[in-house]
């Protein structure tokens, strides 16, 4: 049987990426050129030629200035989740402000496609061992799932004794699948980071290509590829960022659109939605999905 990978994107801009926030605060997004819709049309109209569907977290502040791509994307197809509104780190608000959050997102993404919004994303995959307090409100506001942990050690995300497969944090009536980046794991001994973003630019094709295979042949797992519209976008306007921050983005941007295509042509995809099997109806979780473990893993939340 050959396994469906997760396909998705995180729609923001070039100017709200967590490493520009020192130089771009918040209250100056509206006096950049907005770029994200015809770079996330792009990505649609790719997925398309594949015949594949995505799933979609969208910034609710994207949203609101662009409601027509939301209700485009709803249209085509493809699923619609969260990233949020403002594109700031989880560790930057306590648990009341992330809920209201999380509402005013949810509620915009739900009032453009009138569907749930089943699935989020948080900014810099900023679900941490600190802040793992979200994924208990993730679930009490009707998400069905989370797509935010990355198994790895990072100077900014991560939490490597996470599972690296997707598994069930919460059963019950508010159930809450995680469904973690992808990573491979040589001999078992440290978390490698594949198969999207910075990853996907940084590393030769071929690297990311065999890490796919690995995952879905050898452990027989599918694997999470995920890419921003600003990285095909070799055009857009240079921020004056520090130096490590502009070479994490702006590495290899003129090679991201080809090598998603060559993906998308030798492996089959799907949205996160589909690949965790999680159909309509009720919103309660039951079994596991596609060989989702249920587990109480050692990131549960720390008081």
């Amino acid at each position: 049987m050959t396994i469906v990978n997760a396909l998705s994107v995180d729609v923001e801009d070039y100017f709200q990426v967590s490493a520009f926030n020192d130089v771009v605060p918040y209250a100056a997004w509206d006096q950049f050129e907005r770029r994200v819709e015809a770079n996330t049309m792009r990505l649609v109209d790719l997925f398309d030629r594949h015949e594949v569907k995505a799933t979609f977290f969208v910034l609710g502040w994207i949203a609101d200035r662009h409601p027509k791509l939301v209700q485009e994307l709803h249209l085509r197809g493809h699923e619609v989740g969260s990233h949020g509104y403002a594109h700031r780190t989880l560790d930057g608000y306590s648990p009341a402000e992330f809920r209201d959050e999380i509402r005013r997102a949810k509620a915009v993404l739900e009032d453009l496609t009138q569907q749930p919004v089943w699935g989020y994303r948080a900014p810099s995959f900023s679900v941490t061992a600190r802040t793992l307090w979200a994924l208990d409100v993730l679930a009490e506001e009707g998400f069905r799932y989370d797509s935010s942990i990355f198994p790895i050690r990072h100077d900014r995300y991560g939490i490597p004794d996470a599972p690296r497969f997707p598994y069930v944090v919460r059963a019950g009536e508010r159930g809450l699948h995680e469904f973690p980046m992808s990573t491979v794991s040589p001999g078992g001994l440290i978390n490698l980071p594949v198969a999207g973003g910075g990853y996907l630019r940084w590393f030769p094709l071929g690297v990311t290509r065999w890490a796919i295979r690995h995952l879905n042949r050898r452990e027989g797992r599918p694997a999470m590829l995920y890419v921003h519209p600003w990285e095909i976008d070799p055009e857009q306007p240079r921020i004056p960022a520090r130096v490590r921050s502009r070479l994490r983005h702006y590495r290899n941007l003129a090679a991201t659109e080809s090598r998603l295509d060559a993906l998308l042509r030798e492996f089959r995809w799907g949205t996160i939605r589909s690949v965790l099997k999680l159909g309509g109806g009720s919103t309660r979780i039951g079994a596991a999905a596609n060989g989702a473990e249920q587990v109480e893993p050692g990131i549960r939340h720390q008081e």
